[in-house]
C-alpha cells in the first residue's frame, strides 16, 4: 500500500488547508458532520447550493484511492444524498463533481467533491 504524506503541488499534509478545517483550526460552517466525513459551505460558490464534502482522512485525489477507501468514498455519495434530501433540491437534481490534478481545476489536494445545486446545470460544463 502507497502512503501519501503531502498535499501534492509539493506541500505536506500537515499544511493541508482542509485537514485543518477538519480539526477545528480553521472556522467553517459545517453543514454535516459524521465520524468519516464533512460538508461545508464552498466560499467561492458557483450555484446557489454548493457545498464541499470531504472526508476526514487526508488523500492528495483520486489517483490515490486505496482498496480499503472504497466504502468511503460510497459513504460520500449517500451523506450527498442526505443532504439533498434535507436542502430540499433532490427532486429537482444536483451535481456532484470531483476534480483530479491542477489540470482538471484542483487546487486544494485533499480529495474532495463539490456538491451543487439550486439551479439548472448544463452540460457539458466547462
Amino acid at each position: 500500500m502507497r502512503v501519501r504524506r503531502d498535499t501534492g503541488m509539493g506541500g505536506r499534509m500537515e499544511d493541508c488547508i482542509f485537514c485543518k478545517i477538519i480539526r477545528g483550526d480553521i472556522p467553517v460552517a459545517r453543514v454535516y458532520e459524521d465520524d468519516l466525513v464533512i460538508a461545508i459551505e464552498d466560499i467561492a460558490p458557483v450555484a446557489p447550493l454548493h457545498l464541499l464534502i470531504m472526508p476526514k482522512k487526508h488523500i492528495a485525489n483520486s489517483l490515490d484511492l486505496q482498496p480499503e477507501d472504497d466504502a468511503l468514498i460510497g459513504h460520500i455519495f449517500r451523506v450527498a444524498a442526505t443532504i439533498a434530501r434535507e436542502k430540499g433540491v433532490a427532486a429537482d437534481g444536483f451535481r456532484i463533481v470531483n476534480n483530479n490534478n491542477a489540470g482538471a481545476g484542483q487546487s486544494v489536494f485533499h480529495v474532495h467533491f463539490h456538491f451543487l445545486a439550486g439551479r439548472h446545470l448544463t452540460w457539458p460544463p466547462g
